[in-house]
């Protein structure tokens, strides 16, 4: 596995895969940036860099994310959700097929090892309120502003 650190508006973020695609991407508020980026890399780095100077709406690099069955399914879900768009755990829930899997839902979404790339940030509560997220609702807020310019978060 290659590891490599690029500063972002939200914090040092870290990225981590190799040859079979990208397992890991975090952000930090802590480490500095790499002064160089393995090869492997480098495709996601810059389509990142992409996303945050506003040039990139989805991302097509491979992803090789490490979970259980049902994490994997919500993750896939998540990468549904259109980008500039929200939905509710409930629409998730439902669209998942049990809306009695609404926390579970909620606590696979909070596991998603692939921060911004499955947008687990487009997920809101019900009543539309920023709830949860593991990377601060500062970082939520700042994402869903950055993929709605205009500010008005739509459901999908």
């Amino acid at each position: 596995m290659e590891t490599a650190y690029i500063q972002t508006p939200l914090g040092i973020t870290t990225v981590i895969g190799d040859e079979n695609g990208i397992s890991v991407i975090s952000v930090s508020d802590e480490g500095m940036a790499s002064s160089e980026i393995p090869s492997v890399l480098q495709n996601a780095v810059t389509q990142l860099n992409d996303y945050f100077q506003g040039n990139r709406t989805h991302f097509d690099f491979k992803l090789n994310p490490k979970g259980t069955d049902f994490q994997q399914k919500v993750w896939q879900a998540l990468l549904e959700i259109p980008y500039g768009k929200t939905c509710s755990y409930m629409d998730l829930s439902k669209k998942l097929g049990d809306v009695k899997a609404i926390r579970a839902v909620a606590s696979a979404n909070g596991k998603n090892p692939l921060w911004i790339v499955v947008p687990c940030h487009r997920v809101i509560g019900t009543d539309g309120s920023l709830t949860g997220y593991a990377g601060g609702l500062w970082r939520k807020k700042w994402l869903l502003e950055h993929e709605s310019p205009s500010g008005q978060q739509t459901l999908f």
